[in-house]
């Protein structure tokens, strides 16, 4: 058996080091840099807080690999179990918070709650007017700049031909699997995994399967270095558009949401971030920890991000084409996912079957 994978960001690659790591002969192909799309424009954060539950079997798959990334890879991908709290500020959102929390444990998810009070004693300077919050101590961040790189490099240790800055210029059905005819020359396998981002809309459509997919870039920006001061990701729970934050090491406090997505160029995928809505962006971001106040940004970003109608991604084979496996659409909240959709694909492609249920992602639910 061999596969091409078509896609270098966090999916791919890490579809490419698992399948390799079976011992199948992988080719990826990209036409950027590795990890230079939705991944590198990704936050970071590796939450099961608020998920989809049919989702939560995934992301547990996949924290239990984050743990095991720097065993796998061979390098330090700044994976760290700082933990997870997500602030409430209303009565409302508090209910919402009961609700999910007790519909995500029977799947196996257990949400600390703080009052105000114990909030403020375990992480002092957050959410002066939060009324709680929900804690998941497992979960944390890493960093989205090196792990798609660090997987591509492991998987090409195992095996497997990466090629960056390489276009797909045609893509056709063989009576063997599939040809992809690229800008280093011509390609052939039996299995073609889908893995293309916001793009994988129009390789799916050349299989007769159209899925409702939008592409939308996320708000992003970080500020000056500071004195370390806080240790867990930081969230929020709200009917509207909640904030999100985390320091890193070096002091940096990286933090999004807060706004509406900025529109992206189909033709070109390139998403920019709006000045504009940065000062309605940083009033939410305050509400999290007020002492960033009076702290100045020094950059903002964007990426481009591919949105299914109900926000639920594609995955699993094609309700069309044998042969043919989906992996994208991943609604901006994909990161904390990627090792397990990885290890899931390539468990699927492998065997033909999966451990972990993947049906609520089938893109056949979106079949005339």
């Amino acid at each position: 058996m061999d596969v091409i994978v078509l896609g270098g960001g966090l999916m791919g690659t890490s579809a490419a080091f698992f399948l390799a790591r079976r011992g199948i002969a992988v080719t990826l192909v990209d036409p950027n840099a590795i990890g230079a799309g939705a991944t590198t424009a990704s936050f970071g954060n590796i939450r099961r807080t608020g998920r989809f539950l049919p989702q939560l079997p995934l992301a547990h798959r996949s924290r239990a690999l984050w743990a095991q990334t720097e065993t796998l890879l061979g390098r330090d991908v700044e994976f760290r179990a700082t933990g997870h709290v997500r602030l409430i500020f209303d009565a409302q959102s508090h209910a919402d918070m009961r609700r999910f929390a007790d519909a995500a444990a029977p799947w196996g998810l257990t949400l600390e709650e703080l009052d105000a009070t114990e909030l403020r004693r375990r992480f002092p300077g957050l959410g002066a007017q939060a009324i709680g919050a929900s804690f998941s101590p497992q979960d944390g961040s890493a960093n989205p700049r090196l792990v798609a790189p660090a997987f591509a490099d492991a998987a090409a240790r195992l095996g497997a031909h990466i090629l960056p800055h390489t276009k797909v210029q045609a893509i056709a059905r063989t009576d063997t699997g599939f040809s992809v005819q690229t800008s280093r020359g011509g390609l052939e396998s039996a299995i073609l995994l889908n893995c293309a981002g916001a793009w994988g809309k129009a390789i799916a459509a050349q299989f007769g399967e159209d899925v409702p997919l939008t592409m939308h870039g996320p708000q992003m920006g970080v500020t000056e270095p500071l004195p370390h001061r806080i240790l867990p990701v930081v969230g929020m729970w709200s009917q509207d558009i909640g904030a999100y934050l985390r320091q890193v090491e070096r002091g940096n406090v990286v933090f999004g949401g807060g706004v509406t997505r900025t529109p992206v160029d189909p033709l070109t995928g390139h998403a920019k971030a709006d000045p504009r809505l940065l000062a309605q962006q940083l009033k939410t971001v305050v509400r999290l920890v007020p002492a960033l106040r009076d702290v100045a940004v020094i950059r903002q970003w964007s990426g481009c991000e591919g949105y299914v109608a109900d926000d639920l991604p594609i995955m699993g084979a094609s309700g069309t084409t044998p042969g043919l496996f989906h992996a994208f659409g991943f609604c901006g909240h994909g990161f904390q996912l990627g090792p397990g959709v990885g290890d899931a694909m390539a468990e699927l492609i492998a065997t033909g079957t999966c451990d972990t249920p993947l049906a609520p992602f089938d893109i056949k639910r979106f079949a005339a």
